[in-house]
C-alpha cells in the first residue's frame, strides 16, 4: 500500500495502516460509555451490540454476554460472534468514507471468513471486538476482525471484504454489516 504509514505494534511485526485520503481523526470517542450507532439495525439492537469508538478505519464493540448467547455447549453461539465481526469491521470499513464520494458510507458484506480460537463463556464477561481496514478501493474495503474475551483473551479472528454501496432512498447514511 504506497503511502500508508507503518506502524508497530507492541511483539508483533510491521503493520501498514491505510491511507485514503486526509487524516480525519475519530468519528466517535470512547468516553463515558457506548456510542450511537448511524443508523437503526434491529437485530444488532436486539442482540445488545455497544459501539465503543470508530474511526480512522478502526472500530471497538462490546457485548456483555449472556445466557441469551449462548448454544447449547454453554458458549457464546457462533453466530454471534460473527455478528460482532461483521459489525466492528463494517464500522471500520465506514469511517473511511470520504464525503462526496459516489459510493458510501454504507456498506455490504461481500465474504467473511472466521476462525474460531477458543470459545467465550458466560464467565468470560464483556466481550470486545475490534475492527480494522487492511485496505481500501473506491469501492472494497478489506478489514480484520477480532473478538477478545473479558480477560483479553484472543476468541476468534475474522477477515472481511465489504463493498462501498449507495445509501438507501430515505436513508442517507446507509446500512452496514447487514
Amino acid at each position: 500500500m504506497a503511502g500508508g504509514s507503518t506502524t508497530r505494534a507492541p511483539g508483533r511485526g510491521p503493520s501498514r495502516e491505510p491511507s485514503r485520503g486526509p487524516s480525519r481523526g475519530p468519528v466517535r470517542g470512547t468516553q463515558g460509555g457506548p456510542l450511537a450507532f448511524v443508523v437503526h439495525i434491529p437485530f444488532v439492537e436486539e442482540i445488545g451490540l455497544q459501539l465503543w469508538a470508530a474511526g480512522e478505519g478502526r472500530s471497538e464493540l462490546r457485548l456483555p454476554l449472556d445466557e441469551g448467547h449462548l448454544n447449547h455447549r454453554l458458549v457464546a453461539h457462533g453466530g454471534v460472534l460473527m455478528t460482532l465481526l461483521d459489525v466492528a469491521m463494517a464500522q471500520a470499513a465506514r469511517t473511511l468514507h470520504v464525503p462526496g464520494e459516489a459510493l458510501g458510507p454504507a456498506v455490504i458484506t461481500i465474504e467473511m471468513k472466521t476462525t474460531f480460537v477458543q470459545p467465550a463463556t458466560v464467565e468470560a464477561g464483556v466481550l470486545k471486538a475490534t475492527g480494522h481496514v487492511l485496505h481500501r478501493t473506491r469501492s472494497l474495503a478489506f478489514c480484520e476482525g477480532h473478538v477478545f474475551d473479558g480477560a483479553g483473551a484472543l476468541c476468534v479472528h475474522a477477515s472481511g471484504t465489504f463493498k462501498y454501496v449507495r445509501p438507501l432512498v430515505g436513508k442517507p447514511t446507509g446500512g452496514d454489516g447487514d
